[in-house]
């Protein structure tokens, strides 16, 4: 396999949590178990998100809005710098490190109803920009641990449910029939609006 070595592309914190829907305790290190996740932390297990990941540079969007976040309050376990996590494709491997790997397995999730974390934080980022792995070689993860491409995927994984994927089309399908609807009725409602105030112009 390939590997391609982002020059910036970093560890910035490593962050677990003993419960799920929470903000994770954000840290220095943490150790990869093979296939199960990091130790210690609520999301580790035998599925396919075992691990999260999300760009500090999504963090900063978000700091940028007005909301008071850092690393580790949107519940990833690890967030990164320097790298475009969203150009990486379902199935794609990443080194860690000297010794940890990981396979992508999900980009975003759907999220059936606000967690805590939305209304800790004002809004969450993760549906949208996270990234979901499952752990293929077991290792460290510091802070400061360069992360390399190791390999490119084909948008697939094999430990990601096929409902998994079903799920988040339809969610994503029912979101932009959302977003497209809005944009029609903004659009009939200014068509409407313009008669009116030509009819209003000419009174006048």
């Amino acid at each position: 396999m390939t590997q391609q070595a982002a020059s910036t592309a970093t560890v910035v914190s490593v962050n677990l949590s003993p419960r799920k829907t929470i903000r994770k305790t954000r840290g220095t290190t943490g150790m990869l178990v093979l296939d199960r996740g990091f130790e210690g932390d609520a999301h580790a297990g035998d599925w396919h998100r075992q691990v999260s990941l999300l760009a500090q540079e999504s963090i900063d969007s978000m700091v940028a809005k007005g909301l008071d976040v850092k690393a580790g309050d949107f519940a990833e376990n690890i967030t990164t710098s320097g790298i475009d996590l969203l150009a990486l494709p379902v199935g794609s491997a990443i080194r860690i490190g000297e010794g940890a790997v990981l396979e992508i397995s999900q980009i975003g999730k759907v999220c059936h109803a606000k967690c805590a974390i939305y209304y800790q934080a004002g809004d969450c980022v993760m549906p949208r920009e996270g990234l979901f792995a499952v752990v293929r070689e077991a290792g460290p993860v510091t802070v400061g641990d360069g992360i390399t491409i190791v390999s490119l995927g084909d948008g697939t994984c094999d430990r990601t449910p096929a409902e998994a994927i079903a799920e988040f089309e339809a969610e994503k399908a029912a979101e932009a029939a959302e977003i497209a609807a809005k944009v029609a009725a903004a659009a009939a409602t200014g068509e409407a609006c313009a008669p009116a105030s030509a009819h209003a112009r000419k009174e006048g």
